[in-house]
């Protein structure tokens, strides 16, 4: 197993100063870069145990906090499990800052995160890759089709609402996107139902993007969590490896 080196650094955008994590395999080395977004728990623990293990299979990460407008990491406290008990009174408080972020304060963030990651020496010459959970699922279709130049493999998963019929949709840039994309969906999802999976389909399909949709049967949103109760580990391990074919495939 390849040892990693993790810490916390500082990315200046254009509104101000956003707290991130940063790993890498230890040797120091370029590696190809992957811009990881969090889903709306924030940047905590897991996300840092995800990000490492992708680092560990040669990758170097950046998993930046989407919310820091409001602060750094963490913006809202959670507990170390979070329950279906825990979970209204924390999305009362993340419900707000989330609906702040909009498409173009984030895709705005996300010219300064692919920037100093251009700029960094564990980050490889080129273009890299975009990974993104619940609404980072979306981060990550919206930067694939913001900056098709920079993205060449993004991915989602358990992604809310990424294709609802309205007019800032992150499906409707399909036709600008060059990278390949995969979203591995939960069939227990609410938030993403079978016409919004279609949506997504057919739009990718249409504009010639090279993808994959699956849909995991029996998971439910937030599959990927290992410190809430909707985490599944076989749709999990699924997830890994359909996430590190991609990147095999891309770098």
């Amino acid at each position: 197993m390849t040892a990693v080196q993790g810490s916390t650094v500082d990315i200046t955008t254009e509104d101000g100063t956003a707290d991130a994590y940063l790993t890498h395999p230890a040797d120091g080395g370029p590696r190809p870069a992957v811009l990881f977004y969090m889903d709306a728990f924030g940047l905590r623990p897991r996300l840092r145990a995800m990000a490492d293990r992708l680092a560990e299979a040669g990758y170097t990460v950046l998993v930046p906090n989407v919310f820091y407008r409001h602060g750094r990491s963490p913006v809202v406290e959670l507990p170390e499990f979070i329950d279906p008990v825990a979970r209204p009174e924390i999305f009362r408080r993340i419900g707000p800052i989330l609906q702040e972020l909009t498409p173009e304060l984030a895709m705005r963030d996300a010219g300064a995160y692919l920037r100093w990651l251009a700029g960094h020496p564990a980050a490889a010459d080129g273009p890299v890759a975009v990974t993104g959970y619940c609404m980072g699922a979306v981060l990550s279709l919206h930067t694939a089709g913001t900056y098709p130049d920079r993205v060449a493999a993004a991915a989602g998963f358990h992604g809310a609402r990424l294709a609802p019929d309205a007019p800032d949709s992150p499906h409707l840039l399909a036709d600008r996107i060059t990278a390949e994309l995969y979203f591995g969906h939960a069939d227990q999802d609410p938030s993403m139902p079978e016409e919004q999976i279609e949506r997504l389909e057919r739009a990718l399909t249409a504009a010639g993007v090279r993808h994959r949709c699956e849909v995991y049967t029996g998971a439910r949103h937030g599959y990927t969590q290992a410190d809430t109760a909707a985490y599944d580990k076989e749709a999990d391990e699924r997830h890994w490896a359909a996430l590190l074919d991609l990147l095999n495939r891309t770098f």
